[in-house]
């Protein structure tokens, strides 16, 4: 036999009838018969050119080669194995740190990730921190925002717009200057976003009688798809809610702040095909 037709098969049969040195007890362990256990036996020792076994009475034993070979076989063996089932269970794993008030935009895009790459997991950190330092943290990826990043891949350009329930807003259009008998959600301890936004209007201006802060825009969001009042809210951020009917945008118009969401990557990761099969797929679905 050439090399390429090594029964391979047949190293199992020869491991277990050498454990057990009983071809009944050995078919019964690999399911097989007995006659197909001699087989492979058969074509094990048809290759090597040397019998394994030596047939008695009562039962079987290793000649002085196949006791030779044994604890090599079952070393290679098992090595096979170990190797096949690594490669079975192994996952690739991607760290990511992203921005708590990215949250609503990326997890439906991260479901959709993880389904057409099954083989990959993505470890998510949250912060409200909008940066990241691959030298001191221990991140393969991360999502940044502000207005002065240009590193790293373009995911969105912030674009602000009021956001309110459909049970608030009511069945009628809503007026700018109606607005003053609102509550008005702020995403930051300051009225920053709100007041960029309004200083883009032509209309009467509302007064911003009655106000509530809040630490991240994913907050705010909620509290506007609660009904709590009126939030100033990104259009991707809001996407999902606007498609399923959880808010609704009473004005069309919307005013880019000059911040972006960006998706950067560590230079010199230890295995660079996932986190570059992340990075693709990830920039696919923005």
């Amino acid at each position: 036999m050439s090399r390429r037709t090594f029964p391979l098969t047949a190293v199992d049969a020869f491991l277990v009838t050498a454990r057990f040195l009983n071809l009944t007890h050995a078919a019964r362990e690999l399911c097989l018969t007995q006659s197909a256990v001699s087989r492979k036996i058969a074509a094990l020792e048809a290759w090597f050119g040397f019998a394994l076994f030596e047939r008695h009475a009562r039962g079987l034993h290793l000649t002085p080669q196949g006791e030779a070979l044994l604890p090599e076989l079952q070393q290679a063996y098992g090595e096979l194995i170990r190797t096949a089932e690594q490669a079975r269970h192994k996952q690739s794993v991607v760290r990511l740190k992203a921005p708590t008030c990215a949250m609503r935009w990326l997890l439906p895009k991260l479901m959709r990730l993880e389904k057409s790459l099954p083989d990959m997991q993505v470890a998510l950190t949250t912060t409200i921190g909008h940066g990241v330092s691959f030298k001191t943290e221990p991140f393969d990826a991360a999502i940044i925002f502000g207005s002065h990043n240009r590193g790293g891949d373009l995911l969105f350009e912030e674009a602000l717009t009021p956001v309110i329930s459909p049970a608030l807003a009511g069945e009628n259009p809503i007026a700018l200057d109606s607005l003053s008998a609102l509550t008005f959600l702020h995403p930051t301890r300051d009225k920053t976003d709100w007041t960029l936004w309004l200083s883009q209007q032509t209309a009467p201006l509302p007064a911003m009688r009655k106000n509530q802060h809040f630490d991240t825009m994913d907050l705010a969001i909620s509290a506007a798809i609660q009904g709590f009042g009126i939030a100033i809210a990104d259009l991707n951020l809001v996407e999902e809610d606007l498609r399923a009917g959880r808010l609704l945008r009473p004005f069309p118009a919307s005013v880019k702040t000059g911040a972006a969401y960006r998706l950067v990557i560590r230079e010199q990761p230890e295995d660079a095909a996932p986190l570059l099969a992340f990075r693709e797929q990830l920039l696919t679905l923005s």
